[in-house]
């Protein structure tokens, strides 16, 4: 079975590695243009020896007439940001099939990793599907389950577990459809739910909310796009975090300073802040931001 692969990023070159690994026939690859240093999907390809594709648009008539051309039998999307036209989701024998990291229905989208941590939900997991003509809509081929953590970031929850697992769902995947035992179950649209791409406006932190919504939006932005607060006018991003329930202050309001970072409280206790960015400066440890700035207790953070 002829496969042609569509992604970016470490994810997509992991599934390249894998599948070649297995002795799967890649007959392309097609990755985002990465001028002046090729990327990973590139350097994975070229020590394969598969042929590998960076047009500036999957859009343009000529990367249709190429990519039919390669004669594939499946379409793999691993990790997909571009708009892929549909005669190219179309153009293999047996359709095209792509990994999303929720348990569709439920959030689809660009975000759906950040919207269930914001959400505060328990479990999620991984979806492989088929394409159709709707956002993240098409018949289900597999799912796999995983638990979030209480205290996941968007990173870790990826990187730990939907990462790993997702290139094994994919070689999974690949093996029913070569085997003609691959399902299409149509998803329950009574189950759906659609975010759209989290940013800096979804992830304003309001300090009046409970301390369990706060700590959720911040380890639900954690790496991007961070939650967004704002300290003497200026804005503050919140990465890397800690909940520490009882502690009382006014929302907003600065408790405690001290060598793990600064402590914001909440209703129903506080968050300490352990990584910050500050407006126009890069990310750093939340202990020294306090320090270069002489940040005490009883300043208040939000507009």
């Amino acid at each position: 079975m002829r496969l042609v692969l569509i992604g970016q990023g470490a994810f997509c070159a992991r599934v390249l590695e894998a599948l070649v690994e297995r002795g799967e026939v890649v007959v392309g690859a097609y990755t985002v243009p990465d001028p002046g240093r090729g990327g990973p999907v590139v350097e994975a390809a070229k020590k394969a020896g598969i042929p590998v594709f960076q047009p500036s648009s999957m859009r343009a008539p000529e990367v249709y007439e190429q990519f039919c051309s390669l004669k594939p039998d499946l379409g793999v999307m691993a990790f997909v940001t571009d708009i892929v036209p549909r005669n190219i989701l179309e153009c293999p024998r047996l359709g095209t099939i792509q990994y999303h990291p929720s348990l569709l229905p439920r959030h689809r989208g660009a975000s759906a990793i950040n919207w269930a941590i914001i959400q505060g939900e328990k479990r999620t997991g991984l979806t492989i599907f088929w394409l159709d003509r709707g956002i993240d809509t098409g018949p289900i081929l597999l799912q796999k389950e995983v638990e979030i953590g209480p205290d996941d970031t968007v990173g870790s929850l990826y990187f730990n577990q939907l990462f790993p697992l997702g290139v094994e769902a994919i070689l999974e995947a690949v093996s029913l459809v070569k085997e003609g035992k691959a399902p299409r179950i149509p998803q329950d649209e009574r189950l759906a739910t659609y975010e759209p791409p989290c940013e800096e406006k979804h992830a304003l932190i309001d300090w009046r909310q409970p301390l369990e919504r706060v700590y959720d939006l911040i380890r639900g932005t954690n790496p991007q796009p961070g939650a967004t607060t704002a300290l003497r006018g200026k804005k503050l991003k919140l990465y890397d975090s800690e909940k520490l329930p009882g502690v009382q202050g006014g929302p907003g309001g600065v408790v405690e300073v001290g060598e793990k970072g600064f402590t914001v409280a909440c209703p129903g206790g506080a968050i300490l802040v352990k990584r910050v960015q500050p407006e126009g400066v890069g990310k750093q440890p939340a202990a020294d931001f306090a320090r270069q700035v002489a940040l005490t207790p009883g300043e208040r953070l939000g507009s």
